[in-house]
């Protein structure tokens, strides 16, 4: 009985998201400054055809359905079909709320871009319900899923490119019919940055509709588990070229406990699946993180699929708390500090150096001219402030988020490691711990 009223409670919830999207794409139509990626072509082809945007819509999808087949042939599940009536329901809701739209005819160019942008906020709002309902997926995001079965291409990936190849699809129709470009403006570049961004914003304001519809929303991984036994976890975060690497090592020599670092890069691959260059070349980097972010909002089109570099960012903090767990020891990088912020016997250490004492230290280490070291220090130290923005909102080197800073340039490698295992003593006598 419960399984048969959750059940209603989606097909519910993903009728009103169906119909909540379709006044998004009429609002569109009436901005007129371009519809979606997903309803260009439709739209141009009513124009062009005396048939509804709704009808069109209904045999664009029809077609998204039939490329899914053709693509998967016998992996293709069959319960899949359930797209159809989605299908359907989505195009007569397109025509039905259009009527509604009678009155509304902006004129000036700004009214146009507030219409274009309520266009999006209530496409988000749509998708968010749609999504939320886990009955199944629109016909673009079923192609782009089936599109990573026979790729292997990233759900992101293969989104954009079908997402690109509507809207290109739909310049060439457009230019062909009437010489000119019709509903594809401005209002598509922005529904496609903008849609999966606000759904998102839904996604993490929006929580109650998860303990509504029965869904389980613990978190597939927790970052705030403290290790059963009390022994001290090292952090260290660093500057690049300031010598944390070696400030790492050289305590863990001294208290004589485990010391990680590039080891983590093998301890990830084999937790993950993925290879070890792609996580040597992939994590504590976020070369562009607005980019990334535009990149990330395809993913809020679907429940089951999570971007690479989230994956890669959970299943790292897993194998640093499993070793957290397991003995005393040094972690370099990977925002360790934040993944062990709630295990008190942690010690936060971050390491910086003036330019000129790094500038140095990697032209000595890597053989670059002054030039050179420097843009790696600059681009490097970027990627890892915009990671640790992005993966653990925190500003970072900001002093507040650690136990210690140390200017390695002032005190030298070696007098850095010994302050810090000065600073592990006194942490020890204040808790009353012991190294094993």
């Amino acid at each position: 009985m419960k399984a048969d009223l959750n059940l209603l409670k989606r097909i519910s919830l993903l009728t009103v998201g169906l119909l909540i999207m379709a006044i998004g794409v009429d609002l569109s139509i009436k901005a007129d400054l371009g519809t979606s990626p997903i309803s260009c072509m439709p739209y141009v082809y009513s124009l062009q055809f005396p048939v509804s945007i709704g009808l069109f819509s209904i045999i664009l999808n029809l077609l998204l359905i039939f490329l899914q087949i053709l693509l998967l042939r016998k992996r293709y599940q069959w319960v899949q079909l359930i797209q159809i009536p989605v299908a359907l329901l989505f195009g007569v809701f397109i025509d039905l709320c259009m009527p509604l739209m009678q009155g509304l005819e902006p004129s000036s160019y700004s009214m146009k871009a507030a219409c274009c942008l309520l266009s999006c906020v209530v496409l988000a709002f749509g998708v968010f319900l749609e999504v939320k309902a886990r009955v199944t997926y629109l016909a673009g995001e079923g192609l782009a899923l089936a599109v990573t079965q026979v790729c292997s291409m990233e759900f992101g990936k293969a989104k954009v490119t079908i997402d690109s190849s509507l809207v290109i699809l739909g310049i060439i129709s457009s230019l062909l019919f009437f010489q000119r470009l019709e509903g594809i403006r401005e209002g598509t570049i922005l529904a496609a940055l903008l849609v999966g961004l606000i759904a998102r914003f839904f996604s993490s304001k929006l929580t109650g509709l998860d303990s509504w519809l029965g869904n389980d929303t613990s978190p597939a991984q927790e970052t705030d588990i403290a290790p059963p036994d009390h022994h001290i976890v090292i952090t260290i975060a660093r500057e690049f070229g300031s010598g944390g690497h070696e400030i790492g090592q050289r305590v863990a020599e001294k208290l004589g406990i485990a010391f990680y670092d590039s080891r983590l890069i093998e301890l990830t691959a084999a937790e993950s699946g993925f290879t070890p260059e792609y996580v040597k070349e992939n994590e504590q980097k976020l070369a562009h993180r607005l980019l990334y972010e535009l990149y990330e909002q395809n993913y809020a089109y679907v429940n089951d699929k999570l971007p690479p570099l989230n994956v890669l960012f959970m299943v790292q903090s897993k194998v640093i708390r499993t070793i957290a767990q397991e003995k005393p020891c040094v972690i370099v990088g990977r925002a360790a500090d934040f993944v062990l912020k709630s295990y008190p016997d942690t010690l936060s250490v971050f390491v910086h150096a003036d330019k000129t004492f790094r500038i140095r230290r990697i032209g000595q280490q890597f053989g670059y001219s002054a030039h050179d070291a420097e843009k790696k220090i600059e681009a490097t130290d970027h990627e890892r402030e915009n990671y640790s923005r992005h993966y653990t909102h925190r500003i970072w080197g900001h002093a507040s988020n650690y136990h210690l800073v140390i200017d390695s340039s002032c005190f030298g490698i070696e007098h850095a490691a010994e302050l810090i295992c000065e600073a592990v003593k006194e942490k020890q006598n204040h808790l009353g711990m012991l190294l094993p």
